[in-house]
This record gives C-alpha cells, sequence and structure tokens, in this order.
C-alpha cells in the first residue's frame, strides 16, 4: 500500500474506520478516561452498542457512496474499537505507530493485517519517552500542529495524551515542515472545561477554511497563530456548548465534501451556504458520548 497524506481535505482514496462491535460492558465511572465519557457514565447515559454500530454503518455507507475504499480492525472480544485515529496515523508517506494509554494499548494488534501491507521501511515506532496519539496531530501541507500539555501535572490527567517530546519527535522527523505546538486545556471530569485531543478544538475543512474553539487553548497566542495563517474570514468560530458536542470534529472526503453531525445546525449551513460545500449530514451524537466524533473515528491511508 502506498500511503500519502499530506492535509486534512484532499481527496480521500483509502481510510480505516473503526468498528463498533463486541465493545464490551459500560466502564465503571473509574474506567473511564475522558470526561464525556465521565459524564456520561455518571448520568447513566452512556451509548448502547446498538447505537454506535446504527451511526457508524451511515457513516460507512457515506463514504463508500463516494468512492473511498472502507478498511476494519480485526474484532477483538469486550474491546471498544471505535476511535482508530489514535491507535496510529500516517503523515506523508510513513505510517506512525503510537504511543496510546495502557488502557488501550490491546486495540493495535487489531491493525496487524493493514499495518503488514505497508513497508517496513515506511513503518516508524514512537520511542517510549514520546506520548502521542492521532487526534492531537492536525496536518496542512507543510504545516504539523501538535496538541500537548507541558505543565508539571501531566501525569496526573488522564485527559493527556501528548507530550512535548512528540513535538520535538516530529520535528526530527519531518525537517521540511513546520511543526507548531499548540497546548490544550485538561480537565479529566467536566468536558466543558477540557479538551482532549487537538482535533477537538480545530479542524481545517475546504482549501483555507477552518473550524476553531478559541478557549481550548492554554495559551491564547495559538489561536492568534491559527487566525494568521488561515485568515479571520475563513474561520468559524465555534461556542462552548458546540465544543462539547464536538463540532470542530468533523471529516473531510474532499476539500467540497465534509461528513458532520446532523445537529451541527449552524455549522452545517455556514459551511454549506458561505463556504459552498456539501455536508454529508449524519447521525453521530451517540458515539460523542465516548468522547470523539467522526475524525477519531477514522485513519486516512491515502490521499490525492
Amino acid at each position: 500500500m502506498k500511503l500519502n497524506v499530506k492535509n486534512e481535505t484532499s481527496k480521500l482514496e483509502a481510510v480505516v474506520l473503526g468498528i463498533p462491535d463486541s465493545m464490551g460492558p459500560v466502564p465503571k465511572l473509574e474506567e473511564t478516561y475522558d470526561a464525556k465519557s465521565y459524564e456520561t457514565v455518571k448520568n447513566n447515559d452512556y451509548p448502547t452498542e446498538e447505537q454506535i454500530a446504527y451511526e457508524m454503518n451511515g457513516f460507512e455507507r457515506v463514504l463508500k457512496k463516494h468512492g473511498v475504499q472502507v478498511f476494519r480492525p480485526w474484532t477483538l472480544e469486550n474491546c471498544n474499537q471505535v476511535f482508530a485515529r489514535d491507535v496510529g496515523m500516517v503523515i506523508d508517506d510513513k505510517f506512525i505507530i503510537a504511543n496510546i494509554i495502557p488502557d488501550r494499548a490491546d486495540e493495535q494488534e487489531a491493525y496487524e493485517r493493514i499495518i503488514n501491507s505497508i513497508d517496513k521501511d515506511k513503518i516508524i515506532h514512537v520511542p517510549q519517552n514520546v506520548h502521542v496519539e492521532g487526534g492531537d496531530v492536525i496536518l496542512w501541507n507543510e504545516f504539523m500542529f501538535v496538541g500537548c500539555y507541558k505543565q508539571s501535572d501531566y501525569n496526573q490527567f488522564k485527559t493527556a495524551r501528548t507530550n512535548f517530546a512528540a513535538v520535538q519527535f516530529f520535528k526530527d522527523l519531518f525537517p521540511n515542515k513546520w511543526v507548531i505546538d499548540m497546548e490544550l486545556k485538561k480537565n479529566d471530569f467536566d468536558p466543558r472545561k477540557g479538551i482532549l485531543h487537538l482535533d477537538c478544538t480545530f479542524q481545517p475543512v475546504g482549501r483555507n477554511k477552518a473550524i476553531i474553539y478559541k478557549e481550548g487553548f492554554e495559551n491564547p497566542m495559538h489561536y492568534d497563530v491559527l487566525i494568521s495563517l488561515f485568515g479571520r474570514d475563513n474561520v468559524f468560530d465555534v461556542s462552548m456548548e458546540e465544543m462539547y458536542w464536538m463540532n470542530p470534529n468533523v471529516f473531510s472526503i474532499s476539500p467540497d465534501v465534509v461528513v458532520s453531525e446532523e445537529n451541527f445546525t449552524r455549522l452545517n449551513d455556514h459551511m454549506r451556504n458561505e463556504w459552498g460545500m456539501t455536508v454529508e449530514a449524519i447521525p453521530y451524537r451517540g458515539v460523542s458520548k465516548m468522547g470523539g466524533l467522526l475524525r477519531c473515528s477514522t485513519m486516512p491511508l491515502i490521499r490525492d
């Protein structure tokens, strides 16, 4: 397989989509590892496997409708494998196998068939001291944005998934890219006060547009950097409540086609009417109750 992913929006040819099968029992409160799951378990509102299967099957139909080749991981019994994004990531023609949190380490074995189809010299194993998950890495051609957490209490947060060592790792691995670190606010219990991954607060769409939740950044300057790169008129600012439902976490099939959640009314209307995009709006709210959404469910392998 000849990998190629240089940005978030070029025409998608092949992608891994997570699977909803055999998710296992509803986690106990102390077993949750993101704020949204913590909240939904606490409120007895955790989604059922049937609901997740219905939503992900709809997502798969949209991908195939647009001619995308869809791969799925093997099913592991009693294991939540919905969020393919964090197991690994493709950057240019390299497959980066991530150091994900120990709670999710078993998921990587389900990707063996996909990894075995890639040239060995294109597979990069992240060093042990580097923590990174795919939701924190966003590509925009020569730019790479890396969501991270730099504070001394890093190890105290379950939601701190990418450390500053990852930023230097990517700078060394991709010397021709501008690697920009973007520190995120963290909170293990309140999904309105913390950001799990960068793609929950920032997402490029189209050719030069971006969806951003300004308050997600620890340093306000990071928002200013994005405004300077994309331009004020090309940015859609989401509210705290829209961030809570994960409006930034849409998924692009091409510069002109984006998959979004059907309840994102203000965002979807803007992308259609102001940016002239085709929006495939699908039900995906159940998935959001587990701490991720559309981008989190995917691992792009090939874009034009």
